[in-house]
């Protein structure tokens, strides 16, 4: 049995199977996932796990270079962006339209789908190096 880090088989693979510039996705429990993109499904209840928590033990784990974000979130949601920029770190952070944040989940790696229900309380992570 793993005894640190991410203890999530699905979440511990995706995460130790990204190169530069994949992308994985934290969300909330109302994002709509594309069929073509693995989803690891979290939500067990409103708020369990909570996409902050998630989002942490993430980071644990994987080097982000940067993030995406829907620019709904600064607006509707400023707590959770105030929160995630605080998690981040200096990786940079990049807003646009929710839509145009919907199209990219088609191409990251997979989406973890977490009991948020905040709306907008979702973002994209790109995988950075380590040296």
């Amino acid at each position: 049995m793993k005894k640190i880090g991410i203890l999530n088989q699905p979440i511990s693979a995706v995460v130790a199977g990204l190169g530069h510039m994949d992308t994985l996705v934290v969300a909330d429990a109302g994002l709509p996932i594309p069929p073509e993109t693995q989803r690891i499904d979290l939500a067990l209840t409103a708020g369990i796990p909570s996409f902050l928590d998630t989002l942490r033990v993430v980071l644990e784990e994987m080097q982000v270079e940067r993030a995406i974000v829907a620019e709904e979130m600064i607006e509707v949601s400023p707590d959770v962006y105030e929160a995630v920029q605080e998690l981040l770190g200096d990786a940079p952070i990049e807003a646009e339209t929710h839509l145009i944040f919907k199209e990219r989940t088609r191409s990251s790696r997979a989406v973890i789908r977490t009991g948020e229900f905040t709306p907008y309380a979702n973002v994209i992570l790109v995988a950075g190096v380590t040296f």
